[in-house]
């Protein structure tokens, strides 16, 4: 499978990413719980919750670029949170990946992650998938399907629709409601649910 894999709405995207591989080096993720962001308000998918949002910025400018690429961002000014690259070659999307369990290299992701109390817990949250992965800054904008690249996506067989939970994101202040987020519930590295504080709260 390729990148074109990937070159679709948000949402289809994050789905196909659910069971895949993502490696770094001697450390693998399966990837078990997602999150889609859209675009600017002028793209197919206008997201207010997405980094996109304002347009292009040098931090978020391969949001808008071709399918699986590597994006990176520092969260809370400590954590490197990881996304896919997703949508059309010019128009915003991204997915990030909030959970995932460690299938090589689990040694090396204890030895990045030492608070983790159970080897479920060292993927789990999307700060923590950047840490058990060494991912860094420079990371920024890598072609995960590269062959030769020490960080690559492995896309697998897409997992039934049936084994697939969905609902709304986590910790955004806007459009808190959109069920973009998408895990393996049979997982148990799937983080918790928390609602943003600062999102309002859900009419009824």
């Amino acid at each position: 499978m390729s990148a074109q894999e990937l070159a679709v709405d948000p949402p289809t995207a994050a789905r196909r990413l659910l069971g895949a591989t993502l490696w770094s080096g001697p450390v693998a993720l399966r990837i078990v719980e997602v999150e889609a962001y859209g675009s600017n308000p002028d793209g197919p998918w206008p997201d207010p919750a997405a980094h996109s949002w304002p347009g292009p910025t040098a931090r978020n400018a391969v949001m808008f670029g071709p399918a699986g690429r590597l994006y990176v961002y520092r969260s809370y000014g400590i954590h490197l949170c990881v996304n896919v690259t997703g949508g059309y070659d010019g128009e915003a999307g991204a997915v990030l990946i909030r959970a995932a369990e460690v299938v090589e290299g689990v040694d090396i992701a204890r030895e990045r992650r030492p608070a983790a109390r159970k080897d479920t817990d060292l993927a789990r949250g999307p700060g923590n998938v950047g840490s058990a992965l060494g991912i860094s800054m420079s990371d920024y904008g890598t072609e995960l399907f590269d062959p030769f690249s020490a960080l690559r996506l492995e896309l697998k067989t897409p997992v039934p629709e049936a084994d697939i939970a969905s609902g709304p994101r986590v910790g955004v202040r806007l459009a808190a409601e959109v069920p973009w987020r998408f895990w393996l519930p049979a997982s148990a590295a799937v983080s918790v649910y928390r609602r943003s504080p600062r999102a309002p709260e859900p009419t009824s």
